[in-house]
């Protein structure tokens, strides 16, 4: 339900996550299980909310980016297996055993200070398949002997992440292939050798979405889940719509201007709507300049002028109808039209991933 007293909010469509949740299940074989990557606050859509509905769809597992973000979900109740994909101090070692959360080793040092923490600690160990990022080379076996004895790792998983697996291109789908090999002959070196690998995972969104099914224990949804995923997937429904409202309408004369260092400037008789959002709220400002658009009324209007903190301008001077109160959709559907948060990324040169994630804590959330 729409709140009244709302000057800008989101709206999360939980039934439309829990379509995306079966729709990218039914992807994946018998015995691989969706894990819900959920950091960052579920990419902008609300990280408790979304983790309970999950949990109500027969999701037992949830990625989060850091330890705050476990401790959060299991506050809320959230009672399937949290990794914590990211670096913990080993100082914090006690609060992964408290609060239930299972820990991502980055690397062997970090696996050796935390085995030194003197706490039994569930986790994953990261492997460095190509990305360079996270985890441990899977040519130094050594290394992964080394791990499997530290007496305080409770060694639960093994898992790697494909960098290009949402490109079509040959030769990134020759890279996704040379990553898939080095993990799968580093799992095979770790059962030959008696170490045991637990749940294994490399796919995420991309590979979930492009890539055959892998045997594999669990498959990382994350963008793909909120329904953000570009053109890779049409069966995907956005989870996300954001809307503001218009404050006033200006009508401004043939050569007047509007906006900090009045960048707009009137070519002919215009009317503006000042909308109630700005980039204090998660928008970027380039928006306003690079095609930037919203629907009111059921229809397009362009942004003009230099987004301001708090407020933005559209015209509005083919809808002479628009008044204050009316609302603008600057993501989702009004009428037969919708804007779609891919489109706001373009525009903007960056990702779906890092708009949403952005998006303000002073929005309102309504959940639908």
């Amino acid at each position: 339900m729409m709140n009244p007293k709302a000057r800008a909010w989101k709206e999360i469509n939980l039934d439309s996550l829990a379509h995306n949740a079966h729709f990218l299940q039914g992807r994946l074989v018998p015995g691989c299980d969706l894990m819900a990557v959920v950091k960052a606050n579920a990419y902008g859509h609300g990280a408790v909310p979304v983790s309970k509905r999950l949990e109500g769809e027969g999701v037992n597992a949830f990625a989060v980016a850091c330890l705050e973000e476990g401790i959060v979900l299991r506050q809320a109740g959230v009672e399937g297996m949290i990794l914590v994909l990211g670096f913990t101090p080993p100082e914090e070692a006690p609060l992964l055993v408290r609060w239930r959360l299972t820990q991502t080793v980055v690397d062997e040092a970090h696996g050796r200070t935390l085995n030194d923490a003197g706490v039994p600690l569930q986790v994953h160990l990261a492997l460095d398949t190509g990305m360079h990022r996270l985890g441990i080379p899977t040519e130094e076996t050594e290394s992964l002997s080394r791990l499997y004895r530290m007496k305080n790792l409770k060694i639960s998983g093994i898992f790697s992440h494909l960098c290009v697996s949402d490109s079509l291109t040959q030769e990134d789908r020759y890279y996704i292939k040379n990553q898939l090999e080095r993990f799968y002959c580093a799992v095979d070196w770790l059962r030959v050798n008696g170490y045991n690998p637990g749940k294994i995972h490399i796919q995420a969104s991309g590979g979930i979405l492009n890539l055959p099914p892998q045997l594999c224990s669990y498959a990382r949804a994350g963008i793909a889940l909120y329904g953000a995923a570009g053109n890779m997937e049409d069966g995907l429904r956005p989870v996300l719509y954001l809307r503001a409202r218009v404050a006033c309408v200006r009508t401004l004369a043939t050569g007047e201007g509007a906006g900090y260092n009045l960048a707009f400037r009137a070519e002919r008789e215009t009317r503006l709507a000042v909308l109630t959002i700005g980039y204090a709220d998660g928008l970027p400002r380039s928006l306003t300049e690079n095609g930037g658009r919203v629907l009111i009324q059921g229809q397009f209007c362009s942004m003009v002028g230099r987004m301001c903190m708090d407020q933005l301008f559209v015209d509005v001077t083919g809808l002479p109808s628009v008044h204050s109160g009316d609302i603008a959709t600057l993501i989702g559907r009004d009428g037969s039209l919708e804007l779609r948060v891919e489109e706001l990324a373009q525009q903007c040169g960056t990702i779906p991933n890092e708009l949403l994630s952005r998006l303000g804590t002073r929005l309102s959330q309504i959940i639908c």
